[in-house]
């Protein structure tokens, strides 16, 4: 199951296959790292905070 390098947290294998390269098998950041998002074809810190409020 890929995980993400970044928090650990399960993504599943259709998220890998739309978010990746084609070589890489476990995305750098998903939708559940609060702190980093995709740049283009880099990684980043998020400049606010993605946290929703419950």
């Amino acid at each position: 199951m890929p995980t993400c390098q970044n928090c650990g947290s399960f993504v599943t294998e259709r998220y890998v296959r739309v978010f990746t390269p084609e070589q890489i098998t476990e995305p750098r950041v998903c939708p559940h790292c609060p702190d980093m998002i995709r740049d283009g074809a880099d990684v980043r810190q998020a400049r606010s905070s993605r946290q929703t409020g419950d």
